[in-house]
């Protein structure tokens, strides 16, 4: 692949893999997962703990080295040994269960930092676009803060405002509410929703299921490694055709309800108390 590392309409997929494995040693945690990404399309990615779910959004940008397979993003091949992936990356957002925020560095400063090393930008060029990127997240007057003066909520939207001052074609948002208190989910999930009013392509992993049914495109249900279901989320989260989709929707959307994990119910232990990984279950992802 050889064609630049921009979006253009009508230009195919924005992410495209096939064939995709990935093991860790002897453990194999993604079999085979063929996806693709349209340009303005919100995939949601749901599925047990272990399940594969944020390996496979890693792999996109190759924080993880799939083992097999290919990815296109951009219409780049990443898993090509020669591709340029500074080069690619610079046009993919990532936003993390941590915020990932540089904590002796003000808000304005971790929006700008990476536009000016990667991008080359002036920093006047880089603040005037960080504060219009805050002034988008509704945090516009605390440019001057540290992180550690913030909310969970405010350094998460932080996170998305440095995301967006990059310009990107695509963002991925890996559980980005997983370490909110559950009083500041909701700021987040508004700005997430925003963007995808907006025509952002995202590639999701939630456990929010409420978010995922409202603003996705399509929703994929990973189990095992595998895409055991995807679809439209009226049909995927309101009416699964598999019985292990409906059994993690059971837990997740009424999580009193307690049910008997089995052989025959691969990934359910990991769901179990929490999420928090059983005897014998996979290691948490």
């Amino acid at each position: 692949m050889t064609a630049p590392a921009t979006a253009t309409p009508g230009a195919g997929p924005v992410v495209r893999i096939s064939g995709l494995h990935k093991s860790f040693g002897d453990r194999e945690v993604l079999k085979g997962i063929d996806l693709e990404v349209a340009q303005g399309e919100v995939v949601c990615i749901i599925g047990a703990s272990g399940s594969g779910k944020s390996t496979l959004l890693r792999c996109v940008n190759l924080l993880e080295q799939p083992t097999a397979g290919t990815v296109e993003v951009l219409g780049v091949e990443v898993t090509h040994p020669d591709v340029d992936i500074d080069r690619v990356r610079a046009r993919v957002g990532m936003v993390f269960q941590q915020f990932n925020l540089f904590p002796h560095r003000t808000v304005l400063d971790n929006c700008t930092l990476a536009q000016r090393t990667v991008l080359r930008r002036r920093r006047a060029e880089a603040e005037a676009v960080a504060r219009k990127n805050l002034a988008h997240v509704g945090l516009a007057d605390r440019a001057g803060s540290l992180p550690s003066q913030l909310s969970g909520g405010q350094q998460q939207r932080v996170a998305i405002a440095r995301a967006l001052s990059m310009d990107p074609a695509l963002l991925l948002f890996d559980e980005p509410t997983s370490a909110l208190d559950p009083e500041l989910v909701g700021e987040v999930l508004t700005v997430m929703r925003q963007l995808a009013d907006e025509g952002m392509t995202m590639l999701v992993v939630t456990h929010e299921m409420a978010f995922a049914r409202e603003v996705a495109d399509r929703v994929i249900f990973l189990d095992a490694g595998v895409i055991l279901e995807e679809g439209p989320p009226d049909r995927v989260i309101g009416n699964p055709r598999e019985e292990r989709t409906r059994a993690f929707l059971r837990r997740v959307l009424d999580p009193t309800h307690v049910e008997a994990v089995t052989d025959a119910d691969p990934g359910a232990a990991g769901a179990v108390a929490g999420g928090e990984a059983v005897p014998g279950s996979r290691p948490l992802d």
